[in-house]
């Protein structure tokens, strides 16, 4: 299996509203090797996600513009945009939204109130290590 070098290095799209988390995540993220771009809503991210190569989309669900669940619908409109999987991560963590965002595609869901940042970096690490 092929280790992390500067040619396999991994994107990931983080779409986050909230600045201190979503800059703390990014930072993070990039300390263990990843390229990380950072969207503040979901418009943003939609123009990111269709416009860059990516690994991986980190994706809240309350955003201005365009919510996590409409990004989520528009990427399984489009053929294109459902070859990346995106893994929610959100405040929201009643059943019903963990239902929503599995049937919309989502490959995996975090409460943010229930995993620590190191938490969420080494579930990402994994899931990308473990997609090669």
């Amino acid at each position: 299996m092929e280790t992390q070098t500067s040619t396999s290095i991994k994107n990931i799209l983080l779409i986050e509203d909230e600045p201190l988390l979503g800059t703390l995540l990014k930072q993070r993220l990039e300390r263990e090797g990843f390229k990380v771009l950072l969207a503040r809503d979901g418009s943003e991210g939609l123009e990111l996600l269709k416009n860059s190569q990516l690994d991986l989309v980190l994706l809240d669900i309350i955003l201005p513009k365009i919510s996590g669940f409409e990004l989520l619908e528009k990427v399984q409109a489009d053929p294109l945009l459902q070859k990346v999987p995106i893994v929610i991560i959100s405040n929201l963590g009643q059943e019903t939204d963990l239902e929503k965002g599995q049937t919309l595609g989502a490959v995996g869901y975090f409460v943010k109130a229930r995993i620590s940042m190191e938490e969420l970096v080494e579930r990402v690490k994994e899931f990308l290590l473990s997609s090669q």
